[in-house]
């Protein structure tokens, strides 16, 4: 009996002493990974919202992880300050412009924080030093973006499939734009002549330009008397400044009376008009092209007007007393 119980004890010992030593073992690494031995520094951050961080997550720096967070304290509704314990081997290498930022532990694991790296010029990371932080997008701000996003394309979406339907059925003025050929022929003839008139107009003022520098440069008058290739140079600036002035006014006679049909309910706008529907956005329509005719009328005035000073220039009298000979002559041999 003695010597089954002396077994006894020493198996209840044996297995006593190694639960000790496992104990101990397990104590150590928690407390290592916990940065409770060795020397640590505390370090502050300040968040306005931790996203369910809790005592003892990891601090991570550059993907390593150095410390452990060792207090969590709400200062106010906005501001929440967390205590952080990180190795004194390793806040080295953190500089005082570092940012902290809170994540997570791939994509279902536990809230870290995330040490950035900051300027490496600035001084090395103290004890009792507090870094700047930053939140990041949470996935449920991604998510409320998201579902304002699909709204407004839904809404969107709506609003192009009436707009399509609308002129499927014959309704509004791209319908009309769009069906009616001739109404197309003549918004595009429109725009072709609108875009020659403003390439012709924009040539003469550079000739116009290019006349003006030579008149104002020293013994420009001289020269453009006794050079022969300036002379025609003006002769060809003043026969575009009259055939520009002619094309305007063909220009704005036409776009009037075709305005005037369009008034008067002819043509093949006349839809366009009388539906009643669409009166506002024609009406809207109408002001913008008489301002448009009010601007090229002006332009054809203000080149009459250039064309006239042109003509009592002493430079070009005798050029312009020519022509009207030349005409005259020709009006006779008919």
């Amino acid at each position: 009996m003695r010597e089954k119980s002396s077994a006894q004890k020493l198996k209840l010992g044996i297995f006593v002493i190694s639960g000790l030593v496992l104990f101990i073992i397990g104590i150590y690494l928690i407390g290592n990974q916990q940065s409770m031995f060795g020397s640590n520094v505390k370090v502050y951050a300040s968040f306005n919202n931790i996203s369910g961080l809790k005592t003892g997550n990891n601090v991570r720096f550059s993907g390593l992880n150095i410390g452990t967070v060792t207090n969590i304290q709400m200062i106010d509704d906005s501001t929440i300050i967390i205590a952080m314990a990180i190795a004194k081997d390793a806040s080295r290498h953190i500089r005082k412009g570092a940012t902290a930022a809170i994540g997570t532990d791939g994509l279902v694991g536990n809230m870290i924080i995330n040490i950035i790296p900051g300027d490496h010029a600035s001084a090395p990371l103290m004890d009792g030093d507090t870094i700047t932080s930053y939140r990041k997008i949470s996935t449920e701000d991604m998510l409320s973006t998201l579902n304002v996003t699909n709204e407004n394309a839904a809404l969107l979406t709506a609003d192009l499939l009436k707009i399509t339907r609308a002129i499927n059925a014959g309704e509004g003025p791209f319908s009309v734009l769009i069906k009616d050929k001739a109404s197309a022929d003549d918004l595009s003839l429109a725009i072709k002549n609108f875009r020659l008139t403003s390439a012709s107009a924009l040539r003469i003022m550079q000739h116009t330009d290019a006349l003006i520098l030579s008149l104002n440069q020293k013994n420009g008058m001289v020269s453009v008397l006794n050079d022969s290739i300036t002379s025609n140079h003006i002769k060809n600036v003043a026969l575009q400044l009259d055939q520009t002035s002619s094309k305007l006014n063909e220009a704005v006679s036409d776009l009037q009376t075709t305005m005037a049909k369009i008034k008067n309910g002819k043509g093949t706008l006349d839809y366009l008009v009388n539906d009643t529907t669409l009166a506002f956005n024609v009406n809207t329509t109408m002001n913008k092209v008489d301002g448009t005719l009010d601007q090229l009328h002006l332009a054809s005035l203000k080149l009459n007007e250039n064309l006239e000073a042109l003509k009592h220039n002493f430079l070009f009298r005798g050029y312009f007393k020519k022509l009207e000979k030349e005409k005259a002559k020709e009006a006779g041999n008919r």
